[in-house]
């Protein structure tokens, strides 16, 4: 299986997303993630329909059913995406970063070294491990 991997930003009432293999393909959604999901994927079956009828060429990954779609997040709009699920004080907690420094990166302040942004990311990935092999 594939996988294609969409650019996601957390915006004021919702998200957007662009994909770096479609030119011009720019998806804007009014609400949570969960239905966020569904319209990304409406939206790229009808980006290949119009290709199709226009007889354009378009990457053979977008034509696959069962592609998995991964989405990867800035540093502020994963800070954003998990703000009602994570504190700052949590993450402080789990990524070392003080909370006022994690506080500018959400709201836009400022953006993290690469280092930085690794470690944020990291941390969430280790703890998603570690829930993960909680599960019974």
């Amino acid at each position: 299986m594939q996988t294609l991997t969409i650019n996601t930003s957390k915006t004021p009432s919702g998200y957007s997303a662009s994909c770096d293999i479609i030119p011009g393909w720019v998806v804007a959604y009014e609400g949570d993630f969960d239905g966020f999901e569904p319209y990304v994927r409406e939206s790229i079956d009808f980006y290949v329909e119009c290709c199709q009828a226009d007889g354009t060429e378009y990457p053979p990954i977008l034509a696959e059913k069962d592609v998995a779609i991964r989405y990867r997040f800035d540093v502020q709009s994963l800070l954003n995406h998990y703000q009602n699920i994570f504190s700052l004080a949590a993450l402080q907690c789990i990524t070392g970063i003080n909370q006022r420094q994690l506080w500018h990166y959400a709201a836009g302040r400022s953006k993290p070294r690469p280092k930085q942004a690794e470690k944020i990311v990291g941390a969430l990935n280790h703890l998603g491990k570690e829930l993960v092999a909680l599960s019974v």
